[in-house]
């Protein structure tokens, strides 16, 4: 299987115009790459004007349609060609409350409509990986029956090394991926400051794939990301 890449572009750019620019300069070298495959997560409302390249949500809410100002459903995400949409990011559970109960609700919704989800998991900075995750994943994943977990991607972002240019050491990144693997075995991604210098480490010692962040706003070095592996 191919090693997947999720370019995760959180709310950036913040004109249709640069949004434009930036999908260009990566899509000329991603529609052209036979060794990964590439996803781009923009904010929702590029999400139409980008229609070439594989796209996945950001986020989503649990209930198919109601008085839910501000809010975007799964329903209405495959009702426009959305395939995959990434759940309980780190920066969902921390400025935005997001609890474990929210999160098992919208994976559950999310399945529903036949999304992939992509379930972020980690610890803050001091705590313990394995006891975070664990608790993280009893929770997210409650209620969800074997066969639906087995179309979720894990995504495990030490929150501390988001953002910060601190990257998970490679032995502590392969301690937590075999931790998740006694209880999880479908596809496992590593998030967390990853660039085109480190992102070798982590594919060679079992990860899948990787979720980019602020990487994934730089055109020229996301595509050296991808073009290293």
């Amino acid at each position: 299987m191919k090693p997947l890449i999720i370019a995760n572009w959180k709310c950036n750019p913040a004109t249709k115009k640069e949004a434009e620019q930036l999908f260009k300069d990566i899509f000329k070298v991603i529609k052209k790459t036979k060794k990964v495959e590439v996803l781009i997560a923009p904010p929702f409302v590029w999400l139409p004007f980008l229609k070439k390249a594989k796209l996945c949500a950001q986020n989503c809410f649990w209930e198919e349609k109601g008085p839910y100002t501000g809010e975007v459903s799964p329903k209405m995400l495959q009702d426009i060609g959305i395939e995959y949409v990434i759940i309980g990011h780190s920066e969902r559970r921390n400025h935005f409350n997001e609890t474990d109960e929210m999160i098992n609700k919208k994976l559950k919704s999310a399945l529903s409509v036949g999304l992939i989800p992509i379930l972020c998991v980690g610890e803050k900075k001091g705590e313990n990986a394995e006891t975070v995750i664990e608790n993280q994943l009893n929770k997210d994943l409650e209620g969800i029956s074997e066969e639906e977990k087995n179309k979720i991607i894990v995504a495990y972002e030490p929150v501390w090394a988001i953002g910060t240019g601190d990257s998970c050491e490679s032995c502590d990144a392969e301690r937590v991926l075999k931790f998740i693997k006694k209880q999880y075995k479908n596809r496992i991604l590593y998030g967390g400051s990853v660039d085109s210098k480190i992102i070798n480490n982590y594919l060679n010692i079992g990860y899948e794939g990787a979720l980019v962040g602020g990487v994934s706003l730089k055109a020229e070095e996301f595509v050296k990301t991808i073009e290293v592996i």
